[in-house]
């Protein structure tokens, strides 16, 4: 397992934490300017500028790195040694996933911050003292805040295994079948479609709204961790699902 890690992590990485470097570098520099009064006001607007296209530039690479990593599994030449791999493939996708995850979300973390943190320097305000004001009076809050932070991990990991449930399926059972490809966008949301739909087991917890063919579940603090627990339950069953495929025949 753990040289699936590995690769995994090798494959995605060469952009991506060239990019999260830069960006991390260059929040670093204008923060401690900031800090030490060195910035003047312009160099502040610049800097948080700079900070929001870093963010897009670092969402861009992310889908560059998960690419590369999805090519390792479906396309030649890495699909040749992962299917060659004498591993299970429940390992080899679980490992492509959580590097995925950890990747996308690590390098958003640093630019997300290091920008939140030039705009509170750019309002004149201690980002100190903010996060303790925050919890000293909200800690009620806090909690709920945490649940959706677990919320956006779980709904990000489930995005990611109905993009691979779908790449899989196209690969194996829809491979060369007429249409192929329009199977597999059907697929895709008729998934996503199912995913929508099962929010409604969460109705005791909250208010639905329908919109149209789909709904909505509007969820208290109370509804949050069987939300989250929906989600990953969604996500395990992918997870199955296409490491099933994944050991039938696949065509690279």
């Amino acid at each position: 397992m753990k040289a699936q890690f590995k690769y995994a992590f090798r494959a995605g990485l060469s952009a991506r934490v060239i990019v999260m470097a830069v960006v991390f570098v260059m929040n670093l520099v204008f923060i401690t300017l900031g800090s030490l009064g060195s910035l003047p006001f312009a160099a502040q607007v610049t800097a948080v500028a700079l900070g929001g296209v870093a963010i897009a530039v670092t969402l861009v690479f992310n889908v560059i790195g998960d690419v590369s990593i999805c090519r390792r599994m479906f396309g030649a030449p890495g699909g040749y040694l992962h299917a060659l791999t004498p591993a299970p493939r429940r390992q080899i996708l679980l490992a492509s996933v959580i590097t995925m995850a950890v990747m996308d979300l690590v390098s958003l973390a640093v630019a997300v911050i290091g920008e939140v943190i030039l705009l509170v320097r750019l309002a004149g305000e201690n980002i100190g003292g903010i996060i303790w004001d925050t919890i000293r009076d909200n800690a009620s809050v806090l909690w709920p805040a945490l649940w959706y932070i677990a919320l956006l991990a779980a709904g990000y990991l489930l995005l990611m295994m109905i993009i691979l449930f779908c790449a899989t399926m196209r690969r194996s059972i829809f491979y060369q079948k007429p249409a192929g490809g329009l199977l597999t966008i059907l697929l895709a949301a008729g998934t996503v479609y199912a995913v929508n739909c099962s929010a409604l087991l969460l109705a005791p917890f909250g208010v639905v709204t329908r919109y149209g063919a789909y709904f909505s579940v509007a969820l208290g603090g109370a509804g949050m961790p069987a939300y989250a627990l929906l989600i990953l339950i969604e996500a395990a069953a992918l997870f199955v699902l296409t490491s099933r495929l994944m050991e039938r025949k696949m065509n690279i």
